[in-house]
């Protein structure tokens, strides 16, 4: 009897037609809807496989409801919205994918809004669009420097490294902050320089946030990290949106101790606070990071084989719960 897969949003075609060869596959059709809880529990009650992306919360009840699924594929780094306990305790295995797929991206990404919201392109790109031309001279749409400004990286991993690469091309002089320094000669050869976390933050035009979401990082730029940065200083965040406390980061703006921000994460997704849209000092993408064509078929394609991996009978590569099989 053929396996039964449910995917929660359309992913690339050819990821889709490896599994049609071995399973029946079925897919929410609509790249706009993220599914609701009770969707999710309706789909996982008819399937064996779950393929999830990052942006769905898959909890207990979502498990639950099919305590025989043979697996929750995800096409995320760290399955922080899905109930591992709940997951390990029916014995399903979790899986993801590799970090080392969407450094680039990421990076890619942090940069388009750093030069966006020091540049203030956004704000450019939406006043030719309304007719209003001020001047090639004009002092109205003034923003910050980029060139040879300081480049604070917190968090060292390959998407934080892929920062500092790109800073070189700009010239730019980098501070890191990362729990472990890295060795001289790689800092040599990037021309970066580690520095305590408050020093990166008060030293830094502007900051990058690069690090994994954990119990730890929550709320790691709150109300004292804003008072730390510079008046004229921006904060870029393409990594996870509860590193940064949003309640905080609207203070920070509305009282101006900060220039601005590039968000691409959020606290609550997919509901940002929205005292943040109509403040012209920020620029906000819809958590985009990876979502370069050929990186999004690499990624829906590592689902694949850790399924494929599965169906066979072995342990997927990418198994982020790997206790279920020592318990078998």
């Amino acid at each position: 009897m053929r396996q039964r897969i449910y995917i929660t949003q359309p992913v690339a075609q050819s990821a889709i037609a490896r599994l049609q060869k071995v399973a029946d596959v079925k897919w929410n059709t609509d790249a706009k809807h993220i599914m609701t809880r009770d969707e999710l529990i309706a789909a996982a009650k008819e399937c064996d496989i779950l393929f999830c992306l990052l942006h769905d919360r898959v909890p207990r009840e979502v498990i639950d409801a099919n305590p025989k699924l043979k697996a929750v594929a995800s096409m995320t780094i760290t399955p922080a919205d899905i109930d591992i306990a709940a997951a390990t305790a029916h014995n399903i295995p979790v899986t993801t994918i590799p970090a080392l797929l969407v450094d680039d991206a990421t990076a890619d990404i942090a940069w388009a809004l750093l030069l966006s919201v020091v540049r203030r392109t956004v704000e450019g790109d939406r006043l030719v669009r309304t007719g209003v031309f001020p001047g090639s001279q004009s002092s109205y749409l003034e923003g910050g420097a980029v060139s040879g400004k300081t480049l604070g990286v917190i968090g060292m991993g390959g998407i934080g490294r892929a920062m500092v690469e790109r800073a070189r091309g700009f010239k730019m002089k980098v501070l890191y902050y990362s729990r472990k320094q890295r060795p001289e000669s790689e800092e040599k050869a990037l021309g970066m320089t580690w520095m305590p976390f408050d020093d990166v933050l008060s030293q830094s035009d502007i900051v990058s946030i690069n690090i994994k979401l954990t119990p730890e990082t929550r709320h790691l730029i709150s109300d004292r990290e804003f008072g730390l940065m510079k008046p004229t200083a921006y904060i870029v965040n393409t990594a996870r949106g509860p590193i940064i406390d949003e309640k905080a980061l609207v203070r920070a703006l509305e009282e101006k101790k900060i220039a601005g921000a590039g968000i691409d994460v959020f606290e609550n997704e997919p509901t940002p606070d929205p005292a943040l849209f109509p403040m012209e000092n920020v620029v906000l993408t819809p958590h985009m990071g990876s979502a370069i064509r050929e990186v999004r078929e690499g990624m829906a394609n590592v689902v694949v084989d850790n399924i494929l991996a599965l169906l066979e009978g072995k342990q997927p590569p990418n198994c982020w719960n790997p206790e279920v099989y020592a318990k078998q």
